[in-house]
């Protein structure tokens, strides 16, 4: 479940740094975005755009030509459409550039209790980074169990039934296979977009590690800096299985990975079976490695049943000849 608010004094502390912008009028009132905006728009990036009155719960952003269409023809009119925002009303307005805001605009916001912000940023830049705040913090998300790591770029999330040393497994991929950690125990899925999925950690846990019998490790002050990673998009699922009396395992599938539905998005998976002997972080990199070619569309499986059938019929074709 994604959130269903956001307060403006919140959005604005967020980005009182980022954006250095004022709050002119507004603040005694505490503003929201509304339970239906959230749930009617099809991501956080809908709530925040330019001054249109189409879409009237999200934070307008006003630039130059939205500030000449606001002061209209002549005084009228301008009041008119100044009026107008009234009715809307938005959760907030930004006044950009650092354009003056109109007397009248000034006095409606006080009057109806909307936040209007003032930057010196240009509004194609603010706008574009309230939208993507704003995708991220009302993205649809939801806490799975496993390891997350960086491994060769690739954001590879390490499942399975407690007990299988996944832990452990994410402490051999840092330690000799160059991977960085980004979640331990619990990992934070949210679809940032309608194609893709970011795993990040809850900040309660980040750069920890546990591992049985040693304990909790802190992975960042232990390693260095280069073994974290904040965040990352998930591109690989790696379910590692213990082998159990008539589990049956496909030793040559025809396809290496299958597909996971991840909040909506398809997400590739590979299957790894765990028992005595095998080398499960040079598995999991061998998997990783061959899901980067997939990628690049090389299929070394189709590659092979190619090869395969060409010696089938070049085998056939001398039969013939004989």
């Amino acid at each position: 479940m994604r959130p269903t608010a956001l307060s403006t004094s919140a959005l604005f502390e967020d980005h009182r740094s980022r954006l250095g912008w004022r709050w002119l009028e507004g603040r005694s009132a505490e503003r929201c975005f509304t339970d239906a905006a959230v749930k009617h728009a099809r991501s956080g990036a809908d709530l925040a755009g330019y001054l249109n009155f189409l879409h009237p719960q999200r934070v307008q952003i006003i630039g130059a030509p939205e500030a000449a269409w606001l002061r209209g023809a002549n005084a009228a009119e301008g009041a008119q459409r100044i009026a107008s925002i009234g009715h809307l009303p938005p959760p907030a307005v930004v006044l950009c550039e650092a354009l003056q805001a109109p007397p009248a605009l000034l006095a409606l916001c006080a009057q109806h209790g909307i936040p209007l912000l003032a930057t010196e940023q240009s509004a194609a830049f603010v706008a574009d980074v309230l939208r993507a705040y704003l995708s991220r913090y009302f993205a649809d998300r939801c806490s799975v169990h496993g390891v997350l790591m960086e491994i060769m770029g690739l954001g590879v999330l390490i499942r399975g039934e407690s007990g299988l040393g996944k832990s452990e497994l994410g402490l051999e991929l840092l330690m000799t296979r160059g991977a960085a950690l980004i979640a331990d125990d619990v990992v934070d899925l949210l679809r940032v977009d309608p194609l893709t999925i970011e795993g990040r950690c809850p900040e309660l846990l980040q750069n920890m590690l546990e591992v049985r019998g040693v304990g909790l490790l802190d992975v960042r002050t232990i390693f260095g800096e280069t073994t974290v990673t904040r965040r990352k998009r998930l591109a690989l699922i790696v379910h590692l299985a213990r082998r159990r009396a008539g589990m049956e395992v496909e030793r040559l599938p025809a396809s290496g990975e299958h597909m996971e539905d991840v909040l909506g998005v398809p997400i590739a998976r590979v299957d790894i079976e765990v028992s005595v002997g095998r080398n499960l972080a040079v598995l999991v990199e061998a998997a990783v490695r061959n899901h980067i070619l997939q990628l690049r569309g090389i299929d070394t499986y189709q590659s092979f049943i190619a090869r395969q059938r060409e010696a089938m019929d070049e085998a056939s074709r001398l039969n013939t000849l004989m």
